[in-house]
């Protein structure tokens, strides 16, 4: 039997609370599992000591008896101090794609040529000033 610790969601719409529970991997999401290991309330602040609370040591034992956390779950241990933490593929997938590349290209562009435009103006400006007082 291939055993998970993950999370099963509770709470009303829009206001979730999950539990952290070890459940058969071929069981639903928010079925049928075997113990309840803890909680996670994603409404308190990050700085909340409420916000996770867990059995660490049925997470232990679960963790002995070959149970694999989800992702979620193991940044969480991670975070405990219980797993030591791991390299995760960073994604490109939050890049901009060709097309909004081109246009921040052609837009930076624009803006340089604008400040290019604004200070060539400013740096003339002195000299005459200079030359005007000269005359005087």
């Amino acid at each position: 039997m291939s055993m998970k610790i993950r999370l099963a969601r509770g709470g009303s719409k829009k206001r979730p609370f999950y539990a952290i529970v070890a459940a058969d991997s071929r069981m639903p999401r928010d079925g049928r599992f075997i113990e309840k290991l803890g909680t996670y309330n994603p409404m308190l602040p990050k700085d909340s000591e409420e916000r996770v609370k867990m059995d660490m040591e049925r997470v232990k034992y679960w963790l002995g008896e070959g149970a694999q956390p989800t992702d979620r779950v193991s940044r969480m241990l991670e975070a405990a101090g219980e797993l030591p933490k791991k390299d995760r593929a960073n994604l490109q997938k939050g890049t901009p794609g060709k097309a909004a590349q081109a246009r921040a290209e052609e837009k930076a562009a624009k803006a340089a040529a604008a400040e290019q435009a604004a200070n060539a103006p400013a740096e003339e400006a002195p000299a005459q000033e200079e030359a005007a007082a000269a005359e005087e």
